[in-house]
């Protein structure tokens, strides 16, 4: 026999438009421009941190017993990192001002990262100066670190997103002063031997365990006023025009406020 279904036609037609609405509104929230988007605001979601230890074939570069900056040095002058250490985590230096982003002196090409980070527990700011940082895959494309809990700022600019291109799905960040984390992989772009872009970034992202990015699309460097792919470029931070279209270092975005990180490592895939 056939069940009777507990909802109406108009419900099951006011259910479908919305979910259709809903993932409209997500589609659009993109922009291939670097520019700011403030709507639709991705919905608040509890979600708790996983802290991941680094399995057999990770390379840990930051915690496990680990807790230096030997695989880091200062991006543009390759001089030494000089973050602070502190109960087992590193963090922004605000003495040294804006100029003191990190990388890794390893360089990477397709990675699985997790990443465990920490906003300031006293609220000393607000939206873009409100536990501002960020992860460059690639040296290119960041991932956004901020305070986004009850924090309103452009979406493309908050916790998960990709910044100025794609907001996260739902935001899922916990209040200051918690510990939380990313679990990332990233596809780097391809290259041909002409110099010419055969295969766009990708990158997923879990952010306390909740998807927010899925598979996105990366548009190209994240930081100039229009997106780009460039097998000769200037990555973030730095100077002079490098080799882009291999393996690049990870780096760490110093903006200026206070955010500490543990517990990074990554496998290569």
């Amino acid at each position: 026999m056939k069940r009777a279904s507990r909802f109406s036609p108009k419900q099951v037609f006011a259910v479908s438009a919305f979910i259709a609405a809903t993932l409209s509104s997500a589609a659009l929230a993109q922009t291939r421009n670097n520019e700011q988007i403030v709507e639709p605001v991705p919905r608040l979601v509890q979600s708790e941190a996983v802290l991941t230890p680094a399995p057999s074939d990770a390379v840990v570069l930051f915690g496990g017993g680990q807790n230096d900056l030997s695989q880091w040095h200062t991006v543009g002058s390759q001089e030494p990192a000089t973050w602070l250490l502190f109960n087992d985590s590193m963090t922004v230096n605000r003495a040294l001002g804006a100029a003191g982003s990190i990388a890794t002196k390893r360089a990477f090409r397709d990675i699985q990262l997790h990443i465990e980070w920490s906003t300031n527990p006293v609220i000393d700011g607000e939206q873009q100066l409100r536990g501002n940082s960020g992860i460059f895959l690639h040296s290119q494309f960041e991932l956004q670190v901020l305070d986004s809990w009850q924090n309103p700022t452009y979406v493309n600019g908050q916790a998960g997103s990709i910044y100025l291109q794609y907001p996260p799905l739902v935001n899922a960040s916990r209040p200051p002063g918690e510990w939380q984390s990313y679990d990332i992989t990233f596809e780097a772009p391809r290259f041909n031997a002409a110099g010419e872009l055969e295969r766009p970034a990708f990158i997923t992202v879990f952010h306390n365990g909740v998807l927010v990015q899925n598979r996105s699309e990366i548009f190209g460097a994240t930081y100039t006023a229009q997106p780009s792919y460039e097998a000769t470029c200037t990555p973030y931070a730095h100077a002079e025009a490098i080799d882009c279209s291999g393996a690049m270092p990870l780096l760490l975005q110093d903006h200026g406020q206070v955010v500490s990180y543990r517990n990074i490592w990554l496998r290569e895939l």
